[in-house]
């Protein structure tokens, strides 16, 4: 059975660049515009992994992140933290938050790829 990866990210040409890759890939994709639904979609998906983006609007990535992390259900998935806020301490402050990976845009997708299967 294919892995699945939640893509919780609200710039549409992100989001479908993703979601193309990874499909392309092999992997069951459930893309996410709107930050406030993404941990219900994580409930009802079930993902193997999910790839967050920070910025988002209404809600940050980084507390979703951590509202996942102290969710019984969500807890152990991993997450993929993708930003454009590459700024010093960024990286820091998102895996104190709780994310596992993280990755500057503009992402690449070697470095994409490897990152989404050293988490899996």
């Amino acid at each position: 059975m294919a892995k699945r990866i939640l893509v919780v990210e609200d710039n549409d040409l992100n989001r479908r660049l993703f979601c193309d890759v990874l499909r392309a890939q092999g992997f069951a994709v459930e893309p996410v515009a709107d930050g406030l639904e993404a941990l219900d979609a994580a409930r009802r998906f079930v993902p193997n992994l999910v790839i967050m983006d920070i910025q988002l609007p209404n809600v940050s990535g980084l507390d979703l992140i951590e509202a996942a992390k102290k969710d019984p259900v969500l807890r152990t998935i991993p997450v993929l933290a993708v930003t454009a806020y590459a700024g010093k301490g960024d990286e820091e402050r998102i895996r104190e938050a709780g994310a596992e990976g993280y990755l500057a845009k503009p992402i690449s997708i070697g470095p994409f790829m490897q990152a989404i299967r050293a988490l899996l």
